[in-house]
């Protein structure tokens, strides 16, 4: 039969997903067929699925610790932020609506089916599943038409491991403060917890450990310390994504967008030795040393143009691009490159068109199909193959697309300007490809030496062995049920 535990956390960002990810690699090498799951995620960082959908990134990284493709059902409902009070409802990896954060909890009671359907069918196909929760179960104002913590844990039975980030101060407060705000039934749920992103001696911590222990009645699984090289797996937050301190090397420079999407785009430029990346944040000025500016996805391409033009990075990218710098587009990135966005049916928002960047001639028409695609492509400058996917709504077009950055099924797809010093494209996930990542990086005068998908692997068994070495394991899977 089927067993399944969940791991929750004190708060957004303790490490949740990590942990997961960590403890479906452990338990595949012990041999069991395991999955992860989490109920509902809130992220603009997607993967397209197997089956034509998309779900959360961090599922799509826990599925190849357990050796699986993703699949919609292992994160069966998605919240995309538009705005600051609405998002866009992903169920079972197609959208379902846009709704503000106010007229989301109407929608949790029929999502809850959903999500339990998901849950079934996963547990169904392998002996393991690996919940994951979000947030807090801390957060008890939500508790009612919960689907993303206990109210799922509840009405599927299932276990659950409380984690506690003893980074940002506080983890003693943290665990027996949540234990003192939820409902008792839930409280009985706990079976144990987890201190997560230990720095130093976890020795110093034995009399804080024994603490927690004595007050909450709950079974402590270990002290996990920091893991080094988490900055090696895709980049869950856009605050993740990090590469080693470098003076020099190619610099290349993203924009942090505030609806940024799909930045794990970036982890592959940031591991190799010849790059030097800045994720630039807002208020900050483009370097005038950059090489290549990278304008990433968005979610609201009309909302971070005019975030664009907040920070005077508009001015900026005209100025790099004079001094001859070159400059990428990617998704809505490419599209906020053009002369114009259109959306006049308020897809992305309220109804609209607003004039673009200006840096390739191309026009954006936003439409409500959203394509949902896997590719393989040939990069047109080098003729280089590689694999992408496309996740994006609206279609452009215009002159610039008589130079192509890539050939799809013998179609031309994306744009050049005419001087080949701005480009844009809608395929995300290009630089996972190593031999794509060489040509792109040679034309820079720069030698490629990582294999990045090898090296993810390699994380993976790294973080099952720090595991494995400082929690648990084996009576966390045994807690299972």
């Amino acid at each position: 039969m089927s067993r399944a535990i969940m791991i929750q956390g004190t708060g957004s960002n303790v490490g949740k997903s990590m942990l997961v990810a960590g403890l479906c690699r452990a338990a595949r090498r012990r041999g069991l067929s395991v999955a992860p799951f989490k109920p509902q995620n809130m992220s603009n960082n997607a993967a397209v699925t197997s089956d034509g959908g998309e779900i959360g990134r961090a599922q799509a990284l826990q599925a190849l610790a357990c050796g699986l493709a993703p699949h919609t059902d292992m994160n069966p409902v998605l919240l995309k932020p538009e705005t600051d009070v609405g998002a866009q409802v992903v169920v079972q990896g197609k959208r379902l609506t846009t709704a503000k954060a106010s007229d989301y909890a109407k929608l949790k009671p029929q999502l809850l089916g959903s999500v339990l359907e998901s849950f079934d069918r996963l547990k169904a196909k392998h002996d393991l599943i690996i919940v994951e929760g979000a947030g807090s179960p801390a957060e008890v104002n939500l508790r009612k038409g919960d689907i993303a913590n206990m109210g799922f844990a509840e009405a599927a039975a299932v276990p659950v491991i409380l984690t506690g980030d003893i980074d940002r101060g506080g983890v003693i407060a943290q665990i027996i403060g949540t234990q003192a705000v939820m409902d008792p039934a839930d409280v009985e749920r706990v079976c144990g917890f987890i201190i997560n992103k230990f720095r130093g001696d976890p020795r110093l911590f034995d009399d804080g450990y024994a603490l927690i222990e004595e007050r909450t009645r709950w079974r402590g699984f270990g002290v996990a310390p920091w893991f080094p090289e988490a900055w090696k797996l895709p980049a869950e937050d856009a605050l993740d994504v990090r590469a080693p301190d470098r003076a020099e090397g190619l610099h290349i420079v993203c924009l942090c967008l505030s609806r940024m999407a799909n930045f794990d785009d970036l982890d592959p430029l940031a591991q190799e030795p010849g790059v030097r990346l800045t994720m630039l944040q807002r208020g900050l000025p483009i370097p005038g040393d950059a090489d290549l500016v990278i304008i990433p996805g968005s979610k609201s391409t009309r909302g971070d143009l005019a975030f664009v033009r907040e920070q005077g990075w508009d001015i900026d990218l005209m100025a790099h691009h004079r001094r001859g710098g070159r400059i990428l587009g990617i998704c809505g990135g490419y599209q906020m490159l053009g002369d114009s966005v259109d959306d006049p049916h308020g897809i992305e928002g309220p109804p609209g068109k607003d004039p673009g960047l200006g840096l390739l001639r191309i026009d954006t028409l936003m439409t409500a199909d959203k394509s949902l695609t896997e590719v393989q492509a040939t990069h047109a400058a080098s003729g280089t193959g590689f694999h992408g996917y496309e996740i994006h709504i609206g279609r452009s077009d215009g002159l610039d697309r008589a130079r192509p950055f890539a050939i799809v099924e013998g179609q031309p797809e994306g744009a050049i300007s005419a001087d080949g010093r701005v480009m844009g494209s809608y395929l995300h996930g290009m630089f996972r490809d190593d031999a794509f990542r060489a040509a792109w990086l040679a034309g820079f005068g720069v030698e490629a030496t990582q294999a990045y998908d090898a090296g993810v692997e390699d994380a993976l068994d790294a973080l099952a062995d720090h595991l494995e070495t400082h929690l648990d394991v084996a009576s966390i899977l045994a807690a299972s049920r």
